[in-house]
């Protein structure tokens, strides 16, 4: 059975209509996000019974990630976005960039691991999460020849060809790209942000390089938006005449935030990188010294006998 797409509200887009709430008829994400939040809650209250600690900085950053999902596709900006492309490229971009380095800073992982008990039924649930991680399927989904062309298709992919309209008609087709674009930031972000056992580690410097391929996409494509003088989409091309909107405009608009919105998000996501870069070359310094401390600086004192050593056979040399 085909859902068709929405009918679009009768008043014309405004900040108090846009966040009015209005559960769409196919609440996929808005009851992901509450699900979410639910299970993080619950596993909170298991480590604190048990008296381990835990960052309220993570606990804020993932809650308010599962509180953003549930209000960018509960509330009536869902339905405007099925007629005005800013409005949708916001959702975009919202799914994409801003909701899943929320939730991985918030360490969703680590917080399975030290919720679940490691008897009885949970001793089984971590096996089959630990499974899934460190599987084949794992170590290729979260390879960056992967994330980065996911990434790359839900711009260039997407909406420079016919697949989106071919999806944009039907409720099932919107939600499902809706699920793409944060399935694939989900994908793109994890290797780079999360602190929990991953199948395949990237030094920091790949991670780096990651980002730095990843910033300039949304900006091109931003730009493409702003210069094109006619409507790319048809889904887009004759919004209600009753809201007196031109899709030009807002197809320049839906541009501006493109090349805008997602700028801020990823300088903070990279100072967010260099911030865990610097402590994690500090905590690996301090390893390394307390090794060497526990060994007797063997290998200190290996160099220093070896450069003795070096000199013993110059002066050798010299005086033969």
């Amino acid at each position: 059975m085909i859902i068709a797409a929405v009918e679009p509200p009768q008043a014309p887009p405004t900040l108090a209509a846009l966040l009015s709430w209005d559960l769409p008829p196919l609440p996929v994400l808005p009851l992901a996000g509450l699900v979410m939040a639910g299970l993080y809650c619950w596993g909170l209250h298991r480590i604190r019974r048990r008296g381990i600690e835990w960052s309220r900085w993570r606990s804020a950053s993932f809650l308010i990630g599962c509180a953003v999902l549930v209000l960018v596709t509960g509330l009536r900006i869902e339905r405007y976005g099925y007629n005005l492309f800013s409005v949708f490229m916001f959702q975009h971009l919202t799914l994409s960039m801003t909701i899943p380095p929320l939730l991985v800073v918030g360490s969703p992982g680590r917080l399975l691991l030290r919720a679940t008990a490691h008897q009885g039924a949970g001793r089984w649930l971590l096996i089959a999460a630990l499974s899934g991680l460190r599987s084949r399927a794992g170590r290729i989904a979260l390879h960056p020849g992967v994330t980065i062309p996911l990434f790359l298709f839900s711009y260039y992919g997407l909406y420079l060809s016919s697949i989106f309209d071919v999806l944009a008609v039907t409720e099932i087709g919107h939600v499902s790209m809706e699920i793409f674009f944060f399935a694939s930031g989900l994908l793109f972000i994890i290797p780079v942000l999360a602190v929990g056992p991953l199948p395949v580690r990237q030094t920091n410097l790949g991670r780096m390089f990651d980002l730095f391929v990843e910033m300039p996409l949304h900006v091109f494509f931003g730009v493409i938006l702003m210069m094109t003088s006619t409507p790319m989409l048809a889904a887009f091309a004759s919004p209600p005449p009753q809201w007196g909107i031109d899709p030009v405009a807002d197809q320049k608009l839906a541009g501006a935030l493109a090349w805008s919105y997602g700028e801020p998000v990823a300088l903070l996501v990279v100072l967010i990188f260099c911030i865990r870069w610097n402590r994690d070359e500090k905590d690996q310094s301090a390893a390394a010294d307390r090794q060497a401390e526990e060994d007797g600086y063997s290998e200190l004192n290996a160099y220093n006998d070896f450069l003795k050593k070096i000199g013993s056979d110059s002066e050798t040399s010299q005086r033969t």
